[in-house]
């Protein structure tokens, strides 16, 4: 099969033909439709400390069609269709029994991180089939919807609470929809980009701003009066968390969804005078993936609605390429197989 291989060391992605994968007992073998590229693709190709290592497949965002199993595998049939939560956990580790989400698992068994290929292999612990009104363009969001939904979770929003989401990206509009649709009262997106506006209001933001000289009165005077009670961190770039700081209210929170791969300084003495808390997230739960693949066509608007592109897998190193730069993109998917359509 044809499959995307990092070298290492920040070189170029290169497609090459490896061999098609095995299942083994208790797994399911797909065929991958497509796969989302994402920043932290992006990120952990340009060498460096976080670097997914040397001669490694990889791909998260992903959704395919099963097309065969190992042994002891019951539930699952030809044809099905399937989202892929791409970290595989142990489900015995402390980590594992007290918060389920599987990038914290102690053990850390393996992940399925190997969805820009045209076949994968897949522990049935983690696939969600897809409803039958799920497209496989939906099924590849699952995963970057997952990841705010598990961050905006953690912020216990309550009913009516201002919100700041700093960033334009697929996690800060993710952010936007699960805060709108978990009872978010006026909800303000900022971003240096202004071409994300029209998504940001898509997804059910108030009001879009890009970074101004006196920035937090303006925010304060477009959530009517009032600091925001919660603000979301979804760029991971040096200085957003400070600058989330500088923004939210008194005894507010701030969640950091960033990922931020730097080190980011900030004045604890800011955040003192608030008595503000600020809340680290990275991963999900399979709780995550199973709601939305049964409650994604009930929102507000259609999260495909950040898919800008569709490519083959023989484009993928070009689209990395493209992302490093300044561009227009938000979503790009990778279609790992010919023949497949932009459904």
């Amino acid at each position: 099969m044809r499959a995307a291989i990092y070298p290492g060391n920040g070189q170029t992605v290169r497609i090459e033909t490896v061999p098609d994968p095995v299942p083994a007992p208790g797994e399911l073998l797909i065929k991958v439709d497509r796969c989302g590229i994402c920043g932290t693709d992006l990120s952990m190709t340009r060498g460096g400390r976080w670097d997914f290592g040397q001669n490694v497949q990889f791909g998260h965002e992903y959704a395919g069609t099963v097309i065969g199993y190992g042994k002891g595998v019951e539930g699952w049939r030809e044809g099905d269709h399937i989202a892929v939560l791409p970290s595989v956990a142990c489900g015995e580790c402390r980590s594992c029994r007290s918060h389920g989400n599987n990038v914290l698992c102690a053990s850390k068994p393996g992940n399925v991180m190997t969805g820009f290929a045209e076949y994968a292999r897949v522990p049935t612990s983690v696939a969600t089939r897809l409803p039958s009104v799920l497209s496989m363009a939906d099924g590849a969001l699952i995963e970057p919807l997952a990841i705010s939904l598990y961050g905006v979770s953690l912020a216990r929003i309550q009913p009516g609470n201002p919100v700041l989401v700093l960033g334009g990206g697929t996690v800060a509009l993710y952010a936007i929809y699960w805060a709108r649709r978990l009872g978010a009262g006026k909800i303000v997106a900022m971003s240096r980009s202004p071409r994300r506006k029209d998504l940001s209001l898509a997804m059910g933001a108030d009001v879009f701003m890009g970074y101004e000289e006196c920035e937090t009165g303006a925010v304060i005077e477009a959530l009517g009066g009032v600091s925001p009670r919660l603000v979301f961190e979804a760029v991971g770039a040096e200085g957003m968390l400070h600058k989330a700081i500088s923004h939210v209210a008194q005894f507010g929170t701030v969640i950091s969804l960033g990922f931020c791969t730097s080190p980011d300084s900030l004045i604890p003495a800011i955040a003192a005078y608030k008595c503000a808390a600020i809340q680290f997230a990275v991963g999900y739960r399979m709780n995550e993936f199973l709601y939305i693949a049964d409650q994604m066509d009930k929102g507000h608007c259609d999260p495909k609605v950040i898919i800008t592109r569709n490519e083959p897998l023989s484009a993928l190193p070009a689209m990395l390429a493209l992302l490093r730069g300044a561009n227009e993109e938000t979503k790009i998917h990778i279609h790992c197989n010919p023949g497949q359509t932009d459904d």
